[in-house]
C-alpha cells in the first residue's frame, strides 16, 4: 500500500509521555485515523440507509427457488 507523509501537531506533554511509554506515535496516529475513517463510513452508511431504507419487494414473495430444497 502506498503511503503519504503528513504532519500534525501534538501537545508537548502528551508527546513526552508517549515517548516515555515507548509509544510509536506514527503507528498510533495511523491507527487513530483508520478508526476515525471506519467510524465516519459507518455513520455515512447508516445515514444513507435511514434516508433510503429497504422496503419489502413483492417480487421476492412470489419468486421460486431454482433448485429443490
Amino acid at each position: 500500500m502506498a503511503s503519504i507523509r503528513t504532519t500534525f501537531t501534538l501537545d508537548e506533554a502528551l508527546a513526552e509521555r508517549a515517548h516515555q511509554l515507548g509509544i510509536n506515535v506514527s503507528a498510533a496516529a495511523r491507527d487513530g485515523v483508520a478508526a476515525a475513517v471506519r467510524a465516519a463510513l459507518a455513520r455515512s452508511d447508516r445515514a444513507a440507509y435511514e434516508r433510503h431504507p429497504e422496503r419489502p419487494d413483492p417480487f421476492w414473495a412470489e419468486a421460486e427457488a431454482w433448485s429443490e430444497e
